[in-house]
């Protein structure tokens, strides 16, 4: 279970699809944006990688909710990853450059949201209608802030070492005891999915960049 939150932490997998007609690219849906409130101070604004803590509520093209964070569940507003796929495409689009305490409306053409598949109570083919509200973000495991905690003699990019360091510490600072064969392990499969140009080292570029996925 450690093992894969670590790796859930430390590692994705770099994907793009190209669709092409007649020897061009098609046009790319996108999300519309409203900004209903942002508040007169904001200290920063959110960006690939970082975790949010948002309010939502969603509905379908003829104005019925399907889903509110607040009523609905839990009741509990939803921690995830910008720009990582956690939540559909929309999402990462339509929540960048936002302030904790700013609200948008978001309207999601099927591409960016459940596509021709639907999911649960989401017939394919729904244009989605959200209500988000930013409540506080935090830096993520994709963000600068992280690659520089690793990055421990600052030479911008990551050795195994500097991995395996960063492996022992996180394992310690969640109580389990170090593991050094796991952590080779972890290290080994790492550098598989992160090192592209197969150098020894895992600069800042591979370590926060993803392809075509925002």
């Amino acid at each position: 279970m450690m093992m894969m939150m670590m790796l859930g932490v430390l590692s994705y997998l770099c994907s793009s699809t190209l669709l092409w007609v007649s020897g061009g690219k098609l046009p790319e849906a996108e999300v519309s944006i409203e900004v209903l409130h942002r508040p007169f101070l904001c200290h920063r604004k959110s960006k690939y990688g970082d975790i949010l803590l948002v309010h939502h509520e969603g509905y379908f093209e003829n104005g019925t909710m399907f889903h509110s964070s607040r009523t609905h569940g839990d009741k509990q507003a939803v921690w995830f990853t910008l720009g990582i796929r956690e939540v559909i495409k929309g999402w990462d689009k339509g929540m960048q450059d936002m302030c904790s305490g700013e609200k948008r409306k978001l309207i999601i053409p099927p591409a960016l949201a459940y596509g021709s598949e639907g999911k649960g109570k989401i017939p394919p083919e729904s244009t989605l209608t959200f209500i988000v509200e930013v409540l506080e973000i935090r830096n993520g495991p994709r963000s600068h802030e992280s690659f520089q905690e690793m990055d421990l003699n600052d030479d911008w990019k990551l050795s195994r070492q500097e991995v395996k360091e960063y492996l022992r510490k996180e394992f310690e600072r969640h109580g389990y005891p170090p593991n050094d064969t796991l952590h080779e392990n972890m290290m080994q499969d790492i550098f598989s999915k992160e090192d592209e140009n197969k150098d020894g080292f895992i600069s800042s570029r591979e370590f926060t960049y993803r392809h075509d996925e925002l």
